[in-house]
C-alpha cells in the first residue's frame, strides 16, 4: 500500500500529536507500506485558507501515487475546500486523524462559531476517521450528519526504555522534603501554565519547586507574560524554565518528579498524562476532553474545570500536606499505566483499519 500523509510542518516536531502521527507511520511502515510524508508550511489560519484556491497544490495532490491519503486535522484549514476539487479528480480515499478539534478550545464564542463552520466542511470532505480517544470521536460526530468509517486508536505511554518500579516510586515519593511539580508541555494558553502558576502562588508558604519543560518559543508573547507573572509573585527562584527536552531528557524529568500538573483547557487526549503515569505520577488534568478516559478522579489523579483555581490550589495543597494520599495515588497511575494498550498494539489497531479500507487501485 502506498500512503501519503499530509500535515503542517513535520513528524519531527514537538507535541504530543505530532508523536502520534510518528509511531502511526512509523508502524505503517514496519507493516510494509510505503509513506511519503508531504508538508504544508505552518501559517496564520487566515493564509491556510488560501491554499484551498491554489491549482498547484490540488495537482501535486491529485496526482501522486498513492492508494491512501492519510490527514492530520490540524491541517484543515488547507484543505476543507481542496479535498472536494481533489475528490473530483479522483484523488485516493481521504482518512483524517484526529486529536481533538479547535473550534473546542476555549476562545470567544463567535471565534469558534467561525471555526466550526471551516471544520465541519473539512470533517464532511474526508471518508474516515483514526481518532485518538472516545471524545475525540463524539466531538467529531457532534458536527457531522452521519457517521463515518473510524477506529478510536488511544496513544500508549510506553515509549521509554525503563520504567520504575513501585518500590522506587514509594522511596522517591517518601525520600524528598519539597514536592517537585512538572509542568511538561509546549507553553501556550491553552496548556494553562497561568492558571497553575496563580494557584502556586496561593501556597507559597509551602514546600514545593516547579519545572517548566516544553518549547518556550510557540507563543513567545504568551512565555513572556507568564515569566512577568512568576516574578512578580515572587516565585522566580522555585519555578524553573527548562525549555524543550527530547526522549531519554523526558524521561529523566519524569523519574525525578512527584506530580503532573498541565491543567489544560482542553486536551483530546494526553499523551503527557500517560506518560507521567508509567513514572508513577498522579495528574492534575482538565476535565475536559480526553483526560476522563485516563484519569480516575482522586484515585490517580484530580480533573479540573477550566478557570477553577480553588480546585487547583485545593488539590495541590492536599499533596503537598499528605504524602501517603501522594504515595497511594503515585502507586494507582502506575497500575493505570499497566493496564493500558501500548503503541504497539493501538498503531497495530489503527494500521490494521487502513489495511481494511477501500483503496485506489
Amino acid at each position: 500500500m502506498r500512503l501519503g500523509f499530509v500535515l503542517y510542518g513535520n513528524l519531527g516536531m514537538l507535541s504530543g500529536g505530532f508523536l502520534y502521527d510518528r509511531i502511526l507511520v512509523e508502524h505503517c511502515r514496519r507493516r510494509g507500506h510505503a509513506v511519503e510524508e508531504f508538508s504544508l508550511p505552518w501559517r496564520p489560519y487566515g493564509w491556510g485558507l488560501a491554499h484551498n484556491f491554489s491549482p498547484v497544490l490540488t495537482r501535486r495532490l491529485a496526482d501522486a501515487p498513492w492508494n491512501l491519503m492519510l490527514q492530520d486535522e490540524l491541517a484543515h484549514p488547507s484543505l476543507f475546500r481542496l479535498n472536494r476539487r481533489l475528490r473530483r479528480r479522483g484523488a485516493p480515499p481521504l482518512v483524517a486523524v484526529v486529536h481533538h478539534l479547535r473550534c473546542r478550545e476555549e476562545r470567544p464564542a463567535w471565534q469558534n462559531l467561525l471555526y466550526r463552520l471551516v471544520e465541519r466542511r473539512y470533517l464532511a470532505s474526508v471518508d474516515g476517521f483514526i481518532f485518538n480517544s472516545m471524545d475525540t470521536r463524539r466531538s467529531v460526530e457532534a458536527l457531522l450528519p452521519a457517521p463515518k468509517p473510524f477506529v478510536v486508536a488511544p496513544p500508549g505511554g510506553d515509549r521509554f526504555a525503563s520504567y520504575p518500579d513501585e518500590a522506587e516510586i514509594a522511596a522517591r515519593t517518601r525520600a524528598a522534603a519539597s514536592l517537585r511539580l512538572l509542568f511538561l508541555a509546549n507553553v501556550m494558553p491553552r496548556k494553562g501554565l497561568h492558571a497553575l502558576v496563580r494557584a502556586l502562588a496561593a501556597l507559597s508558604h509551602e514546600k514545593w519547586e516547579l519545572e517548566v519543560v516544553g518549547s518556550l518559543t510557540v507563543e513567545p508573547g504568551y512565555t513572556r507574560a507568564v515569566r512577568r507573572q512568576v516574578e512578580a509573585a515572587g516565585l522566580a527562584g522555585r519555578v524553573h524554565f527548562r525549555g524543550p527536552r527530547y526522549g531519554c531528557d523526558v524521561a529523566a524529568c519524569l523519574a525525578s518528579s512527584h506530580l503532573l500538573t498541565v491543567p489544560s483547557s482542553l486536551e483530546g487526549f494526553g499523551i503527557v498524562y500517560l506518560e507521567a503515569m508509567g513514572f508513577g505520577l498522579p495528574v492534575i488534568a482538565s476535565r475536559h476532553g480526553g483526560a476522563r478516559e485516563l484519569v480516575v478522579h482522586g484515585e490517580n489523579g484530580f480533573l479540573v474545570a477550566p478557570g477553577d483555581l480553588e480546585a487547583l490550589i485545593t488539590h495541590l495543597d492536599l499533596l503537598l500536606k499528605d504524602r501517603q494520599k501522594l504515595l497511594d495515588m503515585s502507586l494507582a497511575s502506575r497500575r493505570h499505566f499497566a493496564r493500558h494498550p501500548t503503541w504497539a498494539e493501538s498503531a497495530g489497531r489503527a494500521v490494521r483499519f487502513l489495511e481494511q479500507f477501500p483503496q485506489a487501485p
